[in-house]
């Protein structure tokens, strides 16, 4: 029975190597793939940090070698800006269907689609509240053409920036930090020497990976939120001036409201009393012994 204990888990040991071995293939495989697709710069990686597996050069050219280390990788990493863009915009248009179909033609125009749009309409007014999504180049003059028109009257314009290019670059370098930090414990997990080694090493390449993908993540992300800026449009046109306070309750109303109120507040707390009676039945039992327990005749050892 031991022995055949033992072959089993020799032969488990055997699977899960080999399938780590073929993970480990894979991946190099992969990373082989992106540095031929890469620029020509030896010393670097694709997210533009310094290769750490590259040979040590010779004593002698050890100051020569920094400079083009240093230069190769300078000129590897995107130092592009990654700015990312947002405007608030709240205009009073002469003409809401005029206006609606401007805002569309300028959005096409741009190159830009809407990513949200939502219409309320009252007797006092209809009102547009348009989320748009336009290149970053197009930014200045999709805003400026929204604001420009003669016939409407901007209430308010609002417009931030924030650079983000320092944070995708750090992202990316700990993010291939973080790589080579994955095949070096990929070739731990090869001299691991039983069950209890491998379970552990391949718990730490796991959570390597999971931040790994986080990483590459908040990359794309801010990468297509510098690539695509945002744009807040709130158009609407008054229908009836008049109108803007006839939803608004009158005295009788608003007593009427209160006692309405009053009478629901009055309704939960009944509601909470009752929910409580396993407590009330408690405190009248205990309440009761306790009458009782006074009210119990005194027996002395003297006679009368």
């Amino acid at each position: 029975m031991k022995l055949l204990f033992q072959l089993l888990a020799a032969l488990l040991l055997w699977l899960f190597i080999a399938c780590n071995n073929s993970t480990e293939s894979e991946a190099k495989t992969a990373d082989m793939a992106v540095a031929e697709n890469n620029t020509p710069a030896a010393s670097a990686n694709y997210y533009g940090v310094a290769d750490t597996t590259a040979p040590v050069p010779a004593a002698g050219n050890e100051e020569q070698s920094k400079q083009a280390g240093t230069t190769a990788t300078a000129a590897t990493i995107d130092w592009d800006k990654k700015i990312i863009k947002n405007a608030s915009l709240t205009v009073e248009a002469k003409d809401h269907k005029t206006y609606n179909d401007f805002v569309h033609e300028q959005i096409k125009r741009t190159g830009g689609y809407i990513a949200e749009e939502e219409q309320h309409k009252s007797e006092y007014k209809i009102e547009n509240i348009v989320t748009i999504k336009v290149p970053v180049d197009q930014f200045d003059n999709l805003v400026s053409a929204l604001t420009a028109t003669k016939d409407e009257n901007v209430v308010s314009q609002k417009v931030t920036s924030q650079d983000v290019t320092g944070e995708v670059i750090d992202t990316r370098s700990r993010t291939e930090a973080k790589r080579q930090i994955r095949l070096r414990y990929l070739e731990l997990l090869k001299q691991a020497k039983n069950m209890e080694e491998i379970l552990k090493v391949q718990q730490e390449i796991n959570n390597i990976q999971v931040e790994i993908e986080a990483g590459a993540g908040r990359v794309n992300y801010l990468t297509h939120a510098a690539a695509y800026s945002t744009i807040q449009l709130t158009f609407y046109e008054i229908l009836n001036p008049s109108a803007q306070y006839v939803d608004k309750p009158g005295f009788g109303k608003r007593v009427l409201n209160a006692l309405t109120n009053g009478m629901d507040w009055i309704g939960e707390m009944l509601i909470v009393v009752l929910t409580l009676w396993p407590l009330w039945l408690l405190a009248a039992c205990i309440w009761w012994f306790f009458k009782r327990w006074k009210a119990r005749p005194t027996t002395g050892n003297n006679r009368p």
